[in-house]
């Protein structure tokens, strides 16, 4: 399933000031690393985010988010955002600052 070209080049914008962005096609999709760990992307028209397991529960509590259960087991700390919840700028950006509070807290690779 090809990726959502238009929330990749939202996304683009939002880590343009990042010098430490990777993209990496992954999951079926494309994948934003930052300082080589991933930190979000894209599956279908899907927002993937990796939020950890201190925000896991507050995020599944947010309007248009869900499990992220790829294999068919949910990831603990991983969420998926339906497109409904990433429409405006304003709630993309946000849920870039919940994934980049996290992979800021990890060592880079």
């Amino acid at each position: 399933m090809p990726y959502d070209s238009g929330l990749a080049e939202r996304l683009r914008e939002q880590f343009q000031d990042r010098p430490d962005l990777v993209e990496k096609k992954m999951f079926g999709g494309l994948c934003f690393m930052v300082a080589g760990n991933m930190c979000c992307g894209i599956v279908g028209e899907t927002l993937m985010c990796r939020v950890g397991p201190e925000q896991y529960q507050d995020c599944l509590s947010q309007p248009h988010a869900r499990e992220m259960d790829f294999t068919g087991k949910s990831l603990k700390g991983m969420v998926y955002v339906a497109p409904e919840g990433i429409e405006s700028d304003e709630d993309l950006a946000a849920w870039v600052r919940r994934c980049l509070l996290f992979v800021g807290s990890l060592p880079a690779k």
